[in-house]
């Protein structure tokens, strides 16, 4: 049996998907498997010609879309889609989720099961240093 080609998509409000794709990259090389989709850059883009041209270019890989914000005009687009095989959307899109999950593809496993696991992992991620600082400080002080 085949295996199923992945493509990753970032798409973003204005350009900050191809900024994130560039930070990937620079931390762990050359992600050819990833895309970056800035929307709205240009007066003409219109950004359900440019999902319908994606979702058309890529209908035989496994695709996994990230968001930059549930609810957002991006993210609702895709949602088109959401029954789709082989799709899966994300929202949320991050540095520390982006490279988790595109080091964990293709490693064999339930797609799904690995996106919830990376999102789960990135959320941890997320911290407000002070707090974290406070309590180290306080734990050294017994």
């Amino acid at each position: 049996m085949k295996a199923v080609k992945q493509i990753v998509i970032l798409a973003s409000h204005g350009r900050f998907a191809s900024g994130i794709l560039h930070s990937l990259e620079l931390i762990c090389g050359n992600k050819q498997s990833v895309i970056a989709i800035d929307c709205y850059v240009h007066e003409a883009f219109d950004l359900t010609v440019t999902v319908d041209t994606l979702m058309e270019t890529y209908k035989e890989h496994e695709m996994i879309v990230i968001t930059d914000i549930f609810g957002g005009s991006v993210n609702n687009e895709f949602l088109r889609y959401i029954k789709q095989p082989n799709f899966y959307l994300i929202a949320g899109l991050n540095l520390p989720l982006l490279i988790e999950l595109t080091t964990q593809l293709n490693g064999g496993g339930v797609i799904s099961e690995t996106i919830r696991q990376t999102l789960a992992n990135s959320k941890n991620m997320i911290q407000f240093c002070n707090d974290s600082a406070a309590k180290e400080i306080e734990e050294e002080e017994f």
